[in-house]
């Protein structure tokens, strides 16, 4: 739960449009100070990595003079539930986040994209403002504190086992609701939505499951370019299916570096997934939608096609699910 603390101040974008930004990662710094942050602790992760340039740092001001946030619709989803904000041009890993509108008024952002501009604010207030932000795991962790400063301190929820490892710059004091180490689901107060921690890319990765059953996945399950191809139909327009073998998402300690799960992992992740039905994901990325009644059988496919890539095919875990 979140800890009692006086109401917030105003927000002041100007208190901290000098700190410090990784250009690579997009992570917010809590100094303007490059003496403090000679490297980014995120991209020195095995998960991650320094481009061949090398470190390089921005400021939230100078990414506002260059960059401005778009709010673009699911065109799929009824009365504007899932919106995605998207920062353009690309910037840092270049994810989306998803601003979700609940039949019970309150909204979440899930994920976080760097940029926060005056702009953005008001056009998310304008569709109802924010409950609360999620973050599905630390690479998108970017600058959620300022987010949460800019919508009134709302929460944010985060995974404690990632959350005291790699959070650079702390929400607003008694803003931050962590999921406990073991805890495996909690819901987002006051809108239906349901955070389920699964593990695998980083031990609190996380999934957001929305009241009309969209799963929004980041990419705690990394959604492949064969999870949305199109065939419906060959190249002369006539129907076909899905060949089989394919799969539709992948399960990666590093995605950059090619780094899989284990087959164990994969399997303690559906140990936990298993329990929820959902007709539709969502991935971290533009273009990363699936609506799909099947799509709970094909995350199970996937994670199969994996395991068995990875000589995991024959173990007795396996054979009741």
């Amino acid at each position: 739960m979140t800890s009692s603390s006086p109401s917030p101040s105003p927000y002041d974008p100007s208190a901290t449009d000098a700190n410090l930004v990784c250009v690579t990662c997009g992570t917010q710094f809590p100094t303007a100070d490059r003496a403090l942050v000679p490297t980014c602790p995120i991209c020195d992760d095995p998960r991650q990595f320094v481009p061949p340039a090398g470190q390089s740092f921005t400021t939230m001001r100078d990414l506002r003079a260059t960059h401005a946030n778009e709010l673009v619709p699911l065109a799929s989803s009824g009365g504007g539930e899932i919106t995605f904000v998207v920062t353009a041009p690309k910037f840092a890993i270049g994810q989306r986040a998803v601003l979700v509108r609940t039949p019970a008024g309150g909204n979440v952002l899930w994920d976080c994209v760097t940029l926060v501009d005056g702009r953005t604010v008001d056009a998310i207030n304008a569709l109802g403002g924010l409950a609360a932000i999620a973050v599905s795991h630390p690479h998108f962790y970017s600058s959620h504190a300022e987010w949460s400063r800019a919508f009134g301190g709302c929460p944010v929820y985060l995974a404690a086992e990632d959350y005291r490892r790699w959070a650079q710059a702390p929400a607003p004091t008694g803003r931050t609701v962590l999921l406990a180490p073991g805890e495996t689901e909690r819901e987002v107060e006051g809108t239906g939505c349901r955070l389920v921690k699964l593990g695998g890319h980083f031990p609190g990765s996380m999934v957001l499951l929305t009241p009309s059953g969209r799963l929004l996945v980041a990419d705690t399950l990394l959604t492949t370019p064969a999870g949305t191809g199109g065939w419906a139909a060959d190249a002369l327009g006539r129907p076909r299916g899905r060949p089989a073998g394919m799969n539709t998402f992948a399960f990666m300690w590093s995605i950059p570096n090619s780094i899989p799960l284990s087959g164990d992992e994969v399997f303690r992740m559906w140990s936990v997934l298993k329990a929820y039905d959902f007709r539709a994901t969502h991935g971290g990325f533009m273009g990363q939608d699936i609506e799909d009644e099947r799509i709970k059988e094909r995350v199970l496919e996937s994670m199969q096609i994996q395991t068995r890539a990875i000589a995991w095919a024959g173990h007795a875990q396996w054979k009741d699910v």
